[in-house]
């Protein structure tokens, strides 16, 4: 028990030195980060809206859940279709350069969100929304509630509306990790991994310097929230109708596909009707990381069809 107790003491103790370390030394490096795009006020927040190319059509790139710095994360992305299109990274509340929010992360609210932030920086639709992972979700519902608004859909190996799912991890498990993060052990851990974002794939010195930054700070209660919505979020779209009218490709990353099966793609392009189409990619879940010259061909290719 004695060498127990001097363990756990030990414990306590690192992860006060951690945290103090953490809060004098690291606390305000993202200060001097400047924003990417534009800042504009969304329901009394500031949310982060950046822009690329002049093209005629406008493509809305929409983060997967826990990108600490979309703006960054998308870089090679954006620079490949602005070479055609115009293109609009959103970061939500919670991530990157925007604000954290008290507003519930729910498919309504971040819609909502989505369309003023566009609004205001003189963006108009109709979109070609291209959503990563759980944005795939926000955009179905976007496309069903103002089908108008929305006219073609291209998306990057994103989460199934197919079935109604169940079960969300336990809020605990994220108590746990913000208390890592403020201690300073993520950033450790963090640092022993390579970083996804690589130069010979087209990401700036920069790019990658500013995500890693960001990533030592990117659980917050939004993130949270947003989190724990997503069952929640997934089942109310499987029970709207998805506009038949929608012109949808989806691209599955080859690695994805291999560890959820077929039946779980074709379970989603079956909901999305025969408006849908499908193409794998080769990569992981992250296609847009490498592949960036491969989606920009998709998308024309799919475009020309469609429209």
């Amino acid at each position: 028990m004695t060498i127990l107790a001097f363990i756990l003491g030990g414990i306590v103790c690192l992860n006060l030195i951690g945290f103090a370390i953490n809060k004098v030394f690291f606390s305000n490096e993202l200060d001097d980060i400047t924003p990417y795009g534009q800042m504009v006020e969304v329901n009394g927040k500031m949310m982060h809206v950046y822009s690329m190319g002049s093209g005629e059509k406008t493509i809305v790139l929409l983060p997967g859940f826990g990108m600490a710095l979309p703006s960054a994360d998308f870089g090679p992305l954006m620079r490949e279709l602005s070479k055609q299109y115009t293109v609009v990274s959103i970061e939500y509340f919670g991530t990157g350069f925007s604000d954290q929010t008290e507003t519930p992360r729910t498919n309504e609210n971040i819609t909502e969100e989505i369309r003023i932030a566009l609004s205001k920086t003189g963006f108009k639709p109709p979109f070609i929304l291209m959503p990563h992972s759980v944005s795939g979700v926000y955009s179905e519902y976007y496309a069903a509630k103002y089908p108008d608004e929305v006219s073609v859909i291209i998306m990057l190996d994103t989460t199934s509306t197919g079935k109604v799912v169940s079960g969300n991890p336990p809020r605990f498990v994220y108590d746990i990790a913000v208390v890592q993060q403020e201690c300073g052990l993520s950033r450790l851990a963090s640092g022993l991994v390579p970083p996804l974002q690589k130069t010979e794939n087209g990401y700036t010195e920069k790019e990658i310097n500013d995500y890693k930054l960001f990533a030592y700070h990117v659980l917050n209660n939004t993130m949270i929230d947003q989190s724990l919505r997503t069952i929640e979020n997934i089942n109310e779209v499987n029970a709207m109708p998805f506009p038949q009218g929608i012109p949808v490709l989806k691209l599955i990353a080859s690695q994805t596909l291999d560890k959820v099966g077929q039946a779980y793609q074709t379970e989603h392009l079956k909901r999305l009707g025969s408006g849908v189409e499908s193409k794998t990619i080769e990569g992981t879940h992250f296609i847009y990381h490498t592949r960036a010259a491969d989606i920009r061909a998709a998308t024309d290719a799919f475009l020309e069809k469609v429209q």
